[in-house]
């Protein structure tokens, strides 16, 4: 990793462990230590936002440049590092970063929860989702297989642009896909892919995410979800084009979130390209009306709709 972007991922609070990954303390995270507020994640699937470690695997890799996203890229060849991150390393240093930058908030007795700022020293969950591309790290299974062993739930998010590596990884608690366009021609401007056949990346990675669900003559494999980040006047269009996306996958969970004007987005769109809750809200409705998917929750401070074939009691996790 080149030393100025070193610098700055940790004048950013970024915590680095190894040579490509990272632990961030969430928003959310801090935001529930002072009781003003849960991360949308928690409402939706019961993921604590108190007790969540937010890492990356592939800090600075990416094969996509998209418009919505928040930070700060930096592409360089996986393939040309020298020593790949250990799992047992990431998950214990995660831990460890975590409590050291979430120690200072012990000073702040009359506001903080002291009862969950003790419960956050002992995290139950992993979001491997900070930055970069995840399923470009080479032991990602391995990662899964042992957060599994230690009892903790993985989350793992991932462009869709490597379907083989999809098919054959290890199925973390829940996988996400983000479907950033409805079609390839607004695909390409939005997601600004390395790939030449992205779209037929995307598709694929679809149908592999109907394969890794839940079913009722299969063996259980992960928790599937589809992610929609909306951006006003770019891809918050055809909304029965993205049912066809959506109907392809069938996913267990179907997330319609807005665009939010953070980080290093504000370099290349601008404040109105942030829709409003209630534009998310009509955005699911039409996709209601064009798929099986039915509106099940909201939460208007994220701008996100979860919307789902029928709700579910086991969509709350169990821990």
């Amino acid at each position: 990793m080149e030393k100025d972007y070193k610098k700055l991922l940790e004048k950013q609070q970024y915590r680095l462990i190894g040579n490509h990954s990272a632990v961030k303390i969430c928003t959310w995270t801090k935001k529930s230590l002072l009781d003003k507020g849960v991360c949308y994640k928690q409402k939706f699937y019961g993921m604590d936002s108190h007790r969540c470690c937010q890492i990356s695997v592939s800090v600075n890799y990416c094969d996509q440049d998209c418009l919505f996203c928040w930070r700060e890229r930096h592409i360089e060849p996986f393939a040309g590092i020298e020593s790949v991150d250990e799992p047992k390393e990431i998950i214990s240093n995660a831990i460890r970063y975590q409590r050291e930058l979430l120690s200072g908030m012990g000073g702040n007795k009359e506001k903080i929860n002291l009862k969950k700022l003790k419960e956050s020293k002992e995290p139950k969950h992993f979001a491997i989702s900070l930055t970069g591309e995840t399923l470009y790290y080479p032991k990602l299974s391995e990662l899964i297989r042992e957060l599994k062993k230690q009892g903790y739930t993985s989350f793992v998010v991932t462009n869709g642009q490597l379907p083989e590596i999809m098919e054959k990884m290890e199925s973390p608690t829940q996988l996400y896909l983000t479907v950033g366009a409805p079609n390839k021609e607004v695909y390409k401007k939005v997601c600004r892919p390395l790939n030449k056949d992205y779209w037929e990346r995307l598709n694929k990675s679809l149908e592999v995410l109907k394969k890794m669900k839940q079913g009722k003559d299969s063996k259980r494999k992960t928790r599937t979800a589809i992610r929609l980040t909306l951006v006003k006047g770019l891809n918050m269009i055809e909304p029965e084009n993205y049912a066809k996306l959506i109907e392809k996958a069938e996913p267990d969970f179907l997330e319609v979130k807005g665009y939010m004007f953070v980080g290093a987005s504000r370099q290349k769109l601008e404040k109105q390209n942030m829709p409003f809750h209630k534009d998310i809200v009509e955005f699911a409705k039409q996709i209601e009306k064009h798929s099986s998917y039915k509106i099940i929750d909201e939460q208007p401070e994220s701008r996100v709709m979860l919307m789902m074939k029928k709700d579910t009691k086991d969509r709350i996790l169990k821990m």
